[in-house]
């Protein structure tokens, strides 16, 4: 279906959703409706299926999790058409409400102003009338925590917080790759994932010109990670988005844009609200690194030489066609995170895991220019604050094996004064910075880390 086509549908609806207990299978259908018709969707999401059968308590608090993940997930659907409409399938309460237009309006904020597409920020989803059904408490914050792992430094942090805890913590990600396999394996515990598939009509209608753009997916995987650990008699869903994830990219028509809102403390606060009114859940979820800076989570990776050979923080990297290069060395992520190591680990050793030195690089210094301010905004990336940036180029400069590199002499004499003397009294290595959800027994774990 053209472009043009597209921009006419006026409403997007959600027809159905049906759960296959046996298989692990959960469809979910979408509809885009207007004058040129109707345009349906189907994705299909699996579960892993546990080895014993969930009790009566365990399946009706999966089936309020998939009603929230039946609404969340058609954020990838709806940015083909960007209707003024947006038409909820249920009655929901004031949380669960305010959850889902936060999704769809500051998880969509970057897409809105890639697209120049200012209605997208004030949408006001259509709740249907009627009486809203009270979810029964499901208390499970005392079992074993699910941990996503992504394949990056921070997840492996909280994995080993968690396992030097004695928390007994259990990997898990959605559509896992070779990375995150190898560090499932490096970890030596046993992994769950579950599968997204999006409806491949979707890439058709994006290669005949559909609009796209960046979506809130964390807070799909979020919802599919506490449906598995719900169905799994599991106990919370513990993430490692730290603190700087809430700092937003840039302001336009008044609006924060943030690549990183879905990982930020506001959706998460929100998503737990969600899930306890909707789902009943008492410990559903939270990230553990929440009350850490970038910085400080890469100084505890330092500390971990287990997952050397297998980690990457690098997004592109999962495109190139050689699948032992972990690292495209080329983008925002991969540049953002080799500052932030290099100040705690040997040259030898980061560029042993880089496959190769940025620091040394001189192509590099348009895009650390970015990451340090002096040119235009944050990069649309999951990467640390300007500050943070700054504070790890002021203690490369310090240490004799990197202050002579070509590109930290460069940005050196390219960083402002006052950003120097805001990087002098940063607090990027004190736990706090702002609110957490991070339960008493689980902020033990991470103090044991940090300390």
């Amino acid at each position: 279906m053209p472009k043009t086509q597209l921009r006419r549908m006026d409403a997007f609806t959600f027809p159905s959703y049906s759960f296959d207990l046996s298989t692990g299978e959960v469809l979910f259908d979408y509809a885009l409706t207007g004058p040129d018709g109707e345009q349906r969707f189907t994705e299909v999401i699996t579960l892993p299926v546990p080895e014993e059968s969930p009790s009566d308590a365990a399946v009706a608090a999966l089936g309020r999790v998939l009603e929230l993940l039946h609404v969340v997930a058609g954020v990838s659907y709806y940015k083909t058409a960007a209707p003024g409409q947006l038409v909820l399938p249920a009655p929901l309460g004031p949380a669960a409400a305010e959850f889902v237009t936060a999704v769809y309006t500051r998880g969509l904020a970057e897409y809105a102003y890639r697209n120049q597409l200012p209605h997208v920020l004030e949408l006001t989803p259509q709740v249907p009338a009627g009486r809203v059904r009270p979810a029964s408490e499901y208390d499970n914050s005392g079992r074993r925590p699910l941990s996503a792992v992504g394949g990056g430094k921070d997840s492996i942090v909280s994995l080993e917080a968690l396992r030097r805890a004695g928390l007994d913590p259990v990997p898990f990600s959605v559509n896992p790759n070779h990375v995150i396999n190898a560090v499932n394996a490096a970890s030596g515990l046993a992994p769950l994932a579950a599968r997204r598939r999006i409806d491949p009509v979707l890439f058709e209608l994006n290669a005949a010109g559909a609009r796209n753009g960046h979506i809130p997916v964390t807070a799909i995987n979020s919802l599919i990670a506490v449906a598995t650990a719900v169905l799994h008699g599991l106990g919370p869903v513990v993430m490692s988005n730290e603190r700087s994830a809430s700092d937003p990219n840039l302001i336009w028509n008044g609006h924060e844009i943030n690549h990183q809102w879905s990982k930020g403390v506001e959706a998460e606060g929100l998503l737990r609200a969600a899930l306890a009114e909707h789902g009943g859940l008492t410990e559903p979820y939270f990230s553990l690194l929440r009350p850490l800076s970038e910085l400080h989570i890469a100084r505890l990776f330092a500390t971990i030489d287990r997952y050397d050979d297998v980690v990457t923080s690098c997004n592109a990297a999962f495109k190139l066609r050689d699948a032992s290069e972990r690292w495209c060395r080329d983008c925002p992520k991969c540049r953002f995170v080799f500052l932030a190591l290099a100040p705690f680990m040997p040259r030898e050793r980061i560029t042993h895991i880089f496959g190769g030195d940025l620091l040394a690089d001189s192509t590099q210094i348009p895009g650390y220019r970015e990451l340090l301010g002096v040119d235009g905004h944050k990069p649309f990336e999951c990467v640390g604050e300007v500050e943070e940036s700054v504070v790890a180029l002021s203690l490369l400069a310090e240490q004799p094996d990197w202050r002579d590199a070509p590109v930290v002499r460069a940005l050196v004499a390219a960083v402002p004064d006052p950003a120097w003397s805001t990087a002098a009294t940063s607090d990027a290595f004190t736990p706090g910075g702002g609110p957490n959800y991070v339960p008493p027994t689980y902020t033990k774990a991470l103090h044991s880390l940090t300390t």
